[in-house]
């Protein structure tokens, strides 16, 4: 088998007491042409000779990584640790994936997102921004992760599911179908999660929170809300108030108290 790129002796960084080599094609690919100078590995055990994987700009690979298929790393990114990046995976921006972590299929890692642990980001899920997915979590499907939230323990988040803003989704809780979880809300525990749509608007309901379209709030501060509040809070918010309100409030009772809250999850 020809090789598919070489390392560069003369071309090095040294980080943290590890050289770097730049890498340079050896042939055309599907992201390099035949001379192009890529990112930067430790050796040729963290970027396979085979497919077309190519890291890139000065994205580094290290320790016992290993990008193979046709995944890519770019920008500033860094895969460290055990981590694997594989098929057509992209890890790009400023973005870490370290520790034990999985990132595959179609899946974008990018911005200045981390994953990290045994976590696992695949199918053509994206986590972003300074978003962190770890632990045992799992991102997959079509899932966005995005903005500061964050995704641990033994969490799954698949489907259509979005978790952004400051979210945390933690323990063994499952955010499936096109679930939204967002602002402050925390979903933990084995906690259920609801979705639907409701008159013309989606909603996501948890033990804690209630979204009702693009309005995050607990539950004890939707009580709160006056006619008044609903009026102004859409065209149609009093209607909605009236019409569907008495049937999204008794679904605060079906949902089970957790155990335990950690403020820190």
């Amino acid at each position: 088998m020809s090789k598919k790129y070489k390392l560069l002796k003369n071309d090095t960084v040294k980080i943290d007491g590890k050289i770097f080599y730049r890498i340079q094609a050896l042939r055309d690919g599907r992201f390099f042409n035949k001379g192009d100078k890529g990112g930067y590995v430790e050796s040729e055990s963290n970027l396979s000779q085979e497919g077309d994987a190519w890291v890139s700009g000065n994205a580094r690979v290290s320790g016992n990584a290993w990008v193979f298929g046709n995944a890519r790393v770019s920008g500033d990114a860094w895969v460290f640790d055990n981590a694997k990046v594989s098929g057509d995976a992209w890890v790009s921006g400023n973005a870490w994936v370290f520790g034990n972590a999985r990132v595959s299929g179609d899946a974008w890692v990018s911005y200045n997102a981390k994953v990290s642990g045994d976590a696992w980001v695949s199918g053509n899920a994206r986590v972003s921004g300074n978003a962190t997915v770890f632990g045992n979590a799992w991102v997959s499907y079509n899932a966005r992760v995005f903005d500061n939230a964050r995704v641990s323990g033994d969490a799954w988040v698949f489907d259509n599911a979005k978790v952004s803003d400051n979210a945390r989704v933690s323990g063994n809780a499952t955010v499936f179908g096109n679930a939204r979880v967002s602002g402050d809300a925390k979903v933990f525990g084995d906690d259920d999660i609801i979705f639907g749509k409701i008159g013309k608007y989606p909603f996501t309901a948890t033990f804690q929170y209630l979204q009702i379209g693009c309005q995050n709030h607990t539950w004890a501060k939707w009580g709160e809300f006056n006619k008044k509040w609903w009026e102004e809070v859409a065209s149609d918010g009093l209607k909605f108030y009236k019409t569907y309100w008495p049937l999204l409030k008794p679904m605060e009772k079906t949902f089970k108290k957790p155990a335990e809250v950690k403020a820190d999850e």
